[in-house]
């Protein structure tokens, strides 16, 4: 008898666990940042006036770059978010720092662990935002998100 019921909670256990670790498992794709680490941009700041094709330099403090794909705690790859709303302020709201981001002309990925890239941009004000994700383009948290920049390119 105590063999059925240990067999029985244990049926019940994993019957649960089936039903709630998707869940639990999407509610944040990437493992956490770490403590303290943050992204920026080098070469350019706030209100910068440049010419096209732009130089960005991207850089993170605290954590490793590596290619995207590289299942590696304390590494992750850069996006540039253009000309769009800040990440979970978009058109998905607060489900865009639950899933990869998409790749388009308003989400540059460099899965291949790139820390600069010359942008073509047309004349003209334009927003940017640096995104750190892991390995399958998640983003790692508000932490790990720069703050808008708007440049000018003349």
């Amino acid at each position: 008898m105590k063999k059925f019921a240990l067999a029985t909670a244990l049926t019940a256990t994993l019957a649960i666990a089936a039903l709630t670790g998707p869940a639990i498992a999407d509610d944040h794709l990437a493992w956490p940042a770490t403590e303290g680490a943050y992204v920026y941009f080098i070469n350019l700041e706030d209100g910068a006036k440049v010419k096209s094709p732009v130089l960005v330099q991207m850089g993170v403090s605290g954590m490793g770059v590596a290619p995207a794909g590289t299942e590696k705690e304390g590494t992750g790859h850069h996006h540039i978010l253009i000309d769009r709303a800040p990440l979970g302020e978009g058109e998905d709201g607060a489900d865009e720092w639950l899933y990869n981001l998409p790749a388009d002309e308003n989400h540059k990925h460099f899965g291949g662990g790139q820390t600069e890239v010359s942008l073509d941009l047309p004349a003209g004000t334009h927003t940017l935002q640096m995104v750190f994700g892991d390995m399958n383009h998640v983003p790692f948290g508000p932490q790990m998100a720069s703050d808008v920049i708007t440049i000018t390119v003349e």
